[in-house]
């Protein structure tokens, strides 16, 4: 029954989308003029029942975000921080392993400008976003907003829909605008919100992980030999048993304050919004990789990371006035002194948390802080619990190093972002799996005792714990190997880049028969999901299918499109799909998202919408939407080596099972065959 009905609602679902260029966003524009040169623009959207706008939060590697693109600003204005939004939503999308931030219902975006010359009249922006339901539609919008002449008036504009496309060259047609006055008595500002994470998965992920860390930290050479020492001084410095007690929490109190308020500070400074916009950025992927490298190093004993001693010395200075004052002064000077152990691991959390945006950088450092003063308040209430404490050692240096490792192999995937996201294919699955093999593989050297770093004590031997620990870091490294040969490693799937993401998607090596990676590709083909023979350029694919005399299936896709991937995942693997797509089809894959510009050249206005086509993902938008009169995708086209569709009941095919899909390729494949 639940089959049936999920087949009905993708078959009305479909038959809406194929009938018309959709177009679920209805968008109205205001100016409002704040002081003498700066004006609030804002953005209203009223979406359609079922569909999701993305957010400009929402990271890379997901559904695309938000782009808002203001013309001739230079010397015209300046934009007053980020655009803010309304309330959106938050949720982890396992297609892309990220959490993706959207609207539904409505949406409201507000920019604030200050006008530097007086002269400006009007103000022109574009909106370009990605909306989905059971198909996703990228869109790009005009807006002119003109400068209002008394404060007593507002301007709203609704723009003419402009869709973001491409195909052939056409006249120039002009975009326009419809302008209307509204008088407003009193002016009543909405609230706008800036997104807030409402999976509550993230922050507790990044508290629990967070925790952690701060119990590695306490086992490293700076901070584990503090913990007698300062308990010590508060059990027989104190005039009662009690007074010790409540000094030590005090001074446990005082560590989750200083670090929280560290948290706050990053998250003050930057900005919620601003954090998670740059954690989206490719160039802050990369500054990122660079800070954990950096820690790495540090932790594997080439240098040491540590504050000013001045700054060390004023602080102790300062302990000494005794009392909640000399308490706290304590607790800043363990966090200076210990600085050169807990730094990279405090470095580390705040890129994480910086990663997810919000407040995540302060529930990562009270995570991180609670963990770290839980000891020193839980050995003042029972000193006894201190002769249970192994001895400090160069076992404390093991687990600096350790880290040290485990740094240097999370650095890599921040790099592996910035490359996914500019498609350099620098960092392929294979040599990012390379990578990883060899730091886990060091490790466990390290571990055994084959290996030693420049803080290291003499070892004659290693203890059943370091042994076991190493046995189980050469077992992880041994089960990445089969990655190099396609194996899926799905305890790490959300680390490497994905399969297809390969320089041989089968893997290292592989030769198998009737892979496809055993082939030689033709010209212009690549091998794409599940090793199918895929081309990305119409006219090359249209070439070779006339010389294998075979059908050929267009794919209108996207990178950032999540059903497509699903239909990849579901649909095209299921063994009555599979060899129907790899032997009876060429198949060719046209992105509506490829940023990458056309030769100027090549640039034209489309006949269909009027909008520029200045991209590769603008030229497949407008062939889609000319051709065949529909802006969604995924979308799967049968045609015959002349351009004529093969399926005349259902010329196109979209989100659908496996067996209507099935039976729309056998009816097409079969029409191309009389």
């Amino acid at each position: 029954m639940k089959k049936i009905l999920f087949i009905l609602l993708t078959f009305f679902a479909f038959a809406k989308g194929n009938a018309q260029v959709l177009d679920p966003v209805k968008w109205t524009t205001t100016i409002e003029k704040k002081s003498e040169s700066n004006y609030i623009l804002t953005f209203n959207g009223v979406i359609e029942k079922d569909w999701h706008l993305y957010s400009q939060f929402t990271p890379d590697g997901g559904p695309l975000p938000l782009e808002i693109i203001f013309k001739e600003q230079k010397g015209n204005f300046n934009l007053v921080g980020k655009a803010k939004e309304s309330k959106t939503t938050t949720a982890f999308n396992d297609i892309f392993g990220v959490n993706e931030t959207f609207f539904h219902d409505k949406a409201q975006i507000q920019q604030e400008i200050t006008l530097i010359n007086p002269k400006t009249t009007a103000i022109q922006a574009e909106l370009n976003y990605q909306v989905c339901k059971e198909v996703c539609i990228n869109l790009e919008k005009k807006f002119t907003f003109k400068i209002p002449k008394t404060e007593a008036t507002t301007i709203v504009t609704t723009p003419i829909a402009v869709v973001k496309l491409d195909s052939t060259k056409v006249d120039t047609v002009s975009t326009a605008t419809v302008d209307k006055k509204e008088t407003i008595e009193p002016k009543v500002k909405k609230d706008i919100e800036t997104p807030k994470p409402d999976s509550q998965r993230g922050l507790w992920s990044i508290f629990f992980i967070a925790f952690f860390s701060g119990f590695a930290a306490l086992l490293t050479p700076c901070v584990f030999p503090m913990i007698p020492m300062t308990v010590s001084f508060f059990t027989k410095q104190s005039k009662n048993k009690a007074a010790g007690i409540r000094n030590a929490i005090i001074y446990g109190i005082s560590i989750i304050l200083i670090y929280v308020v560290l948290g706050f500070l990053v998250t003050w400074i930057f900005g919620a919004d601003a954090l998670n916009a740059l954690s989206t950025n490719v160039w802050f992927n990369i500054l990122f990789f660079i800070l954990l490298v950096v820690f790495a190093t540090s932790f594997l004993g080439a240098f040491e990371i540590m504050l000013p001693h001045s700054w060390a010395n004023k602080v102790d200075s300062q302990a000494d006035r005794g009392g909640i004052i000399g308490i706290l002064f304590m607790a800043l000077a363990l966090a200076i002194v210990s600085f050169s152990c807990t730094g990279p691991i405090v470095g580390t959390l705040l890129v994480d948390a910086a990663s997810k945006g919000g407040i995540a950088p302060i529930i990562g450092m009270l995570g991180f802080s609670l963990a770290l003063a839980l000891p020193f308040m839980l050995f003042a209430m029972f000193p006894g619990w201190l002769n249970s404490l192994p001895r400090s050692g160069g076992w404390l240096n093991t687990v600096k190093v350790v880290l040290g490792f485990l740094e240097l192999a999370l650095a890599f995937k921040f790099l592996s972002n910035a490359d996914l996201v500019l498609q350099l294919h620098l960092l392929e699955r294979e040599v990012f799996l390379v990578i990883w093999i060899a730091i886990f593989g060091a490790l466990a050297f390290y571990l055994f005792g084959k290996i030693t770093l420049p803080h290291d004590s003499p070892l004659s031997h290693i203890s059943v714990g370091r042994l076991s620990l190493g046995l189980i870091v050469l077992s992880f490294t041994i089960y990445l190997i089969p990655g190099l040969w396609g194996a899926p490693l799905k305890l790490i799937s959300a680390f490497p880049p994905p399969m297809e993401y390969s320089e041989s998607p089968l893997g290292v090596g592989s030769s198998s028969s009737g892979n496809t990676s055993s082939v030689i590709l033709p010209e212009g083909a690549k091998s794409g999901p599940h090793q199918i023979v895929v081309f990305d350029d119409y006219d090359k694919g249209l070439a070779y299918a006339k010389t294998v005399n075979k059908p050929i299936m267009l794919d209108f896709t996207g990178h950032a499109c999540v059903n497509c991937r699903k239909m990849e995942n579901n649909v095209w693997s299921d063994d009555s799909i599979l060899p129907i797509l790899k032997n009876e089809v060429v198949l060719i894959s046209l992105y509506v998202d490829d940023k990458r510009e056309l030769p100027k050249s090549e640039q034209f206005v489309s006949k269909s919408t009027g909008a520029e086509i200045e991209t590769i993902g603008d030229k497949w938008t407008d062939f889609m939407i000319t051709k065949y009169n529909t802006n969604t995708q995924p979308l799967y086209v049968l045609t015959d080596l002349n351009g004529n569709v093969l399926n005349t009941k259902q010329p196109t095919i979209s989100y659908v099972p496996v067996a209507e899909y099935l039976s729309w390729l056998k009816i097409g494949i079969a029409n191309f065959k009389k």
